[in-house]
């Protein structure tokens, strides 16, 4: 075609016109060493350590993965994760692509208030799913007053006044996508990152609420027993006969999916096992000899569970809650798989995987990584359960 002669621009000619070439190359160097050389390398010296040599595993280096991810996200990708632009040229690039970035001049505001202060440094801070300032673009060529730009066999053109320049020449940069885009244009990699935040927030509210039940409901049963113990065990089991998967459909389909219906809906239908657990540990040391003494002595029902009973039973309560985040983990990508979880405001790995299927021969990177991602989390979790669990019976 006569557009793609035209723009089989020389590899000086781009060079030329480039005058700040700002290939983000510091916020990939940090992602790859937060998520790839520094757990390996902490693994990989882990027997000069003594310290590390007794912590650090597979399991251990995953779950550090995803703290690092949870805290320093907006660190490791310095990119909103809904952010789209010129999809044509943008959407379905495979992973380590890069992009050129036109910059555009913006708009000049003559109020220098201290809300338009304010304004300007919360979007320059937190990075925005739209930028009207920037245009994605295969190649350029630069005339005597306009610069001509061609996006996907499509040409287009802008008037230098409306470009950033610097001694003359556009101001242009690169773009790198690690693991790829989708069907969107969105950053797959960012997406991830923040999506480490939804699984470990949906998982850690909904293990609190079903640990605060559980605990509550287990105290009571084994401590009162009685006509007590006999409501509260046959309604556990009335929640464990009742496939629950239904009921959290139910329940999301009535109120809506958002992040809190999703903790909450997700914390009132996995309490159970807890409450066996702490029921069995009350019913094994309510006979003790220091139980009975506090009983005796009048000491409030809180105080035996907080001072006598949890330190004891904390183990196999610890090893429950692990194996209950990964359990949540797993259904919050269910219901996002299905539609139904944390919504379209917030990246979720079930999510990604729903739409990467559409796309699994075109794009095998949308449906590859965030399944990935998933599997090392729930395999390191539970194993970190199970290593925990084998410590204990040593």
């Amino acid at each position: 075609m006569l557009c793609e002669q035209y723009f089989l621009l020389s590899t000086n000619d781009v060079g030329s016109a480039i005058q700040l070439l700002d290939l983000n190359l510091f916020d990939v160097l940090l992602s790859i060493t937060l998520f790839i050389f520094l757990p390996v390398t902490l693994f990989l010296f882990r027997k000069k350590f003594n310290w590390l040599s007794m912590t650090i595993n597979f399991s251990s280096m995953t779950i550090l993965f995803l703290l690092l991810a949870f805290i320093f996200a907006p660190i490791i990708t310095d990119e909103n994760p809904e952010f789209q632009k010129d999809l044509s040229v943008t959407k379905l690039l495979a992973p380590f692509s890069s992009i050129t970035v036109l910059h555009l001049k913006g708009k000049e505001k003559s109020n220098t208030s201290l809300s338009d202060k304010f304004l300007a440094l919360k979007n320059e801070t937190v990075k925005q799913s739209y930028n009207e300032n920037i245009i994605f673009v295969d190649n350029i060529k630069l005339t005597s007053d306009k610069i001509i730009f061609l996006q996907n066999e499509k040409v287009g053109e802008l008037d230098l006044d409306l470009i950033q320049l610097k001694d003359g020449e556009p101001v242009l940069t690169k773009r790198f996508f690690i693991f790829g885009t989708d069907e969107f244009g969105r950053n797959i990699f960012t997406r991830l990152v923040y999506g480490v935040r939804i699984s470990i927030l949906v998982g850690i509210g909904s293990v609190v609420v079903s640990l605060l039940i559980g605990l509550t409901l287990g105290f009571l049963a084994g401590i009162r027993g009685g006509i007590i113990d006999i409501i509260l065990s046959r309604l556990t089991e009335l929640f464990l006969a009742f496939p629950i998967i239904y009921l959290i459909i139910l329940i999301i389909a009535m109120f809506g999916n958002s992040l809190l219906t999703v903790i909450i809906v997700l914390g009132l239908t996995g309490w159970m096992s807890l409450f066996k657990i702490v029921k069995s540990e009350v019913l094994s040391v309510k006979n003790k000899d220091y139980i009975t003494s506090a009983v005796m002595l009048g000491l409030p029902k809180r105080k035996i569970l907080t001072k006598e009973i949890l330190p004891v039973i904390m183990v196999p309560l610890i090893v429950n809650i692990i194996f209950q985040f990964s359990n949540v983990v797993l259904a919050e990508s269910a219901l996002s798989y299905l539609g139904l979880g944390t919504g379209d405001l917030y990246p979720s790995w079930g999510a990604m995987i729903e739409s990467g299927q559409h796309y699994i021969t075109k794009a095998w990177w949308m449906i590859f990584f965030p399944g990935v991602v998933l599997i090392l989390t729930l395999f390191s979790a539970n194993n970190l359960g199970k290593n925990l669990k084998f410590q204990t019976l040593k």
